[in-house]
């Protein structure tokens, strides 16, 4: 599905939007990294929880949020919990990206108000960048279905 990508502009600002992609696997880093640029997003990106705090303390204020749970340093939920916890990101979405699926992460990530929680190994990159398009309310262009 392909979506409008005149419309992957934030509406109040008239701005791309701005994406923190947190992850410690430097390939999948920089695949959502070049996936969510050709859709027109300004991308930040982290490869563990405490450098994604820094970007959040040092003022970045993004749109939207993909974080792991498993990585060194910092794991995901803890991250979570800090941006919680000093209120960072308040108008951001959060969606956690991870390979754990078990439903103790899930309930825990859910607690701490995540906008959606996707499993890695059942969905493909594309269903990724669609799933944060939606959740950003962005709609999909008709046209290029």
């Amino acid at each position: 599905m392909s979506y409008n990508i005149n419309k992957n502009m934030n509406q109040e600002q008239g701005k791309p939007y701005k994406i923190l992609i947190v992850d410690d696997d430097k390939f999948l880093l920089n695949m959502y990294s070049i996936k969510f640029k050709k859709e027109k997003f300004d991308v930040t990106t982290a490869s563990n929880g405490l450098e994604s705090l820094g970007h959040l303390r040092s003022g970045l204020i993004p749109d939207a949020i993909i974080l792991d749970i498993v990585m060194p340093v910092m794991d995901g939920l803890e991250t979570l919990g800090n941006i919680r916890k000093e209120n960072l990101a308040k108008s951001s979405v959060i969606i956690i990206l991870s390979n754990n699926g078990q439903s103790s992460d899930i309930d825990k990530a859910k607690g701490l108000g995540i906008n959606g929680y996707i499993v890695k190994a059942t969905t493909i990159p594309a269903e990724v960048v669609g799933e944060v398009l939606r959740v950003l309310k962005i709609p999909a262009n008709p046209a290029q279905k």
